[in-house]
């Protein structure tokens, strides 16, 4: 207890439920002297072009590359609904974040919005979720980047390379957040270039642009479909979900894959914090969200469903090839249409998707550990930045996960990439049931307290109401991502990594709430005016 700050007196408690005026900030001050912006605090130094190509491809990774092979198995179409669904609700967690982040701009991340819209219990929980998150996945990302070199030095242990690129973006994030910033634009470039180039790649194969001359079009919709049959291969044997149960089980396998392709989109509403001016920015970094989902996902997978055959031998055999570029279904559809040599190219651009994913890990992980410290939820120690604005403190700590990369280092790729899946997705939906619910809270609050939203810098159209269907689509996915437990026999260890998330969240919750005495903010007592500019 003693890294916590000690419990609050009842005086104190008073003074934080009574609102501080409404502060009145200039466009131009905010930057100098917005919420928390003290001495040797973050720094605003994320460039807006930095942010903008973040939210266009910084969190695009193996997620689309690789897993949506796992999820064309199932049928064009499933892998269609999954992506659109859960497209839509990606898109409405990042507009409501959007709105809070240019009404009440904080460097808090979603941790400060649940703590100050819900619960400070639920801050918490949502930001220590949020830390353990891209703490676990941060060595899987670093065990891929070793994965994809073993593909050339196959004697190389993949220790090493956990190492160099360790050792790399670890000094990355000790520098400015600009050089961190300008990092994450080059790579985030790369990456939007290579996506581009493989769906056009696609897409001309599928007009007989290919070798082979083969114009498929949306043949493979209809031969062998475009919904198939759920199966499952465990210990060489292979159990196959007959009739519509089957299909509704494949498409549900694309949209809890979906949803971990997804996770990470939120990394533009942790840089907020460290962003200019977040009234004209965050707006603009958020819509980008739009374009990438619409072109990048939903184009992506339309574009695969035309180009390789849901029960084709090559991409069932690609699915047990781990992290590596044989594992790609746009290699697939390559080695189809009769294009040679595209593995080794994709294996390489790869290597931008997993050291750019590791790289924001870090970044992410620290953020949320220092935000977590200013609201004294976490060590005090944590919070503390040196004069360029780094929390040295909290990069420290989040990159000593790096060292359980070696754990998995001797493992089958495929199956920690499995495993790491289900853990990481329940970890990111709960995420976004914190945010959707901190936002339903302050739209509830602005209410009772009669604030119009016409008072806020930016307005989504489909906000307030779409909140509601993409919250319950979210805890859908979060209570049932873990079906494939129980098919053909219930293993133990798909059921763990499945759902150990949820317990863990819920505890944190409730030890909090024990061991603060915190208590449920209520919509009349609602700060609304901290940060806030005076219009």
């Amino acid at each position: 207890m003693a890294w916590f700050s000690s419990k609050t007196s009842p005086d104190d408690e008073k003074k934080a439920d009574t609102p501080p005026p409404v502060q009145d900030v200039a466009a131009g001050d905010y930057e100098e002297g917005g919420d928390d912006e003290v001495k040797d605090d973050l720094h605003r130094g994320m460039k807006p072009r930095q942010l903008n190509m973040m939210a266009i491809a910084g969190a695009i990774g193996t997620g689309l590359i690789i897993g949506t092979g796992t999820a064309l198995k199932f049928g064009p179409g499933s892998l269609l609904i999954g992506y659109a669904l859960m497209g839509f609700v990606v898109y409405i967690v990042m507009v409501a974040l959007g709105e809070m982040g240019a009404w009440l701009p904080h460097k808090k991340s979603f941790s400060g919005y649940a703590s100050r819209f819900v619960d400070p219990a639920m801050g918490f929980a949502t930001g220590w979720n949020y830390f353990f998150k891209y703490v676990i996945v941060l060595p899987n990302n670093l065990t891929a980047t070793g994965v994809l070199l073993s593909y050339w030095l196959p004697n190389l242990n993949v220790s090493v390379w956990i190492v160099v690129f360790g050792v790399a973006i670890i000094l990355l994030n000790l520098i400015h957040v600009s050089f961190f910033g300008e990092a994450e634009f080059w790579m985030s470039l790369i990456k939007a270039l290579v996506i581009v180039t493989l769906i056009l790649l696609c897409f001309i194969i599928s007009l007989g642009g290919s070798p082979s001359g083969i114009r498929s079009g949306f043949y493979f919709w209809e031969n062998p479909g475009a919904f198939g049959q759920y199966f499952v291969s465990l210990s060489g044997q292979t159990t196959v979900i007959p009739d519509g149960t089957g299909r509704f089980l494949g498409v549900w396998a694309c949209i809890v894959q979906a949803t971990f392709a997804y996770l990470g989109t939120e990394l533009v509403g942790v840089a907020f914090g460290e962003t200019p001016n977040p009234r004209k920015n965050v707006p603009r970094a958020v819509n980008q969200t739009l374009l990438r989902i619409v072109f990048f996902y939903i184009a992506g997978v339309l574009v695969l469903g035309m180009a390789v055959p849901y029960n084709h031998p090559k991409l069932l055999e690609a699915t047990s090839k781990g992290t590596s570029g044989l594992a790609s279904p746009f290699v697939v559809a390559a080695e189809i249409a009769g294009v040679k040599g595209l593995a080794d190219a994709v294996n390489g651009l790869l290597l931008v998707f997993t050291i750019s994913a590791a790289n924001s890990d870090i970044y992410l992980a620290s953020r949320t550990v220092w935000a977590l410290a200013k609201d004294r939820q976490a060590p005090q120690l944590m919070q503390r930045t040196n004069k360029r604005g780094v929390p040295i403190p909290a990069v420290a700590l989040s990159s000593v996960f790096i060292a359980l990369g070696f754990m998995n280092a001797s493992k089958s790729s495929a199956t920690v990439f499995g495993y790491f899946v289900s853990l990481v997705t329940v970890f990111g939906a709960l995420n976004w049931v914190a945010v959707l619910v901190s936002y339903i809270a302050m739209i509830r609050a602005m209410k009772v307290q009669n604030v119009s939203r016409d008072v806020m810098p930016y307005r989504n159209p489909l906000l307030p109401w779409a909140a509601y269907p993409a919250l319950l689509i979210t805890i859908l996915v979060i209570i049932f991502s873990g079906y494939s437990a129980f098919i053909p026999r219930f293993q133990i260890d798909k059921f763990m990594t499945s759902y150990i998330g949820i317990p863990v969240y819920v505890l944190n919750i409730l030890w909090w709430k024990y061991v603060k005495k915190t208590k449920r903010v209520r919509p009349e007592e609602m700060d609304l005016v901290t940060g806030r500019r005076s219009w």
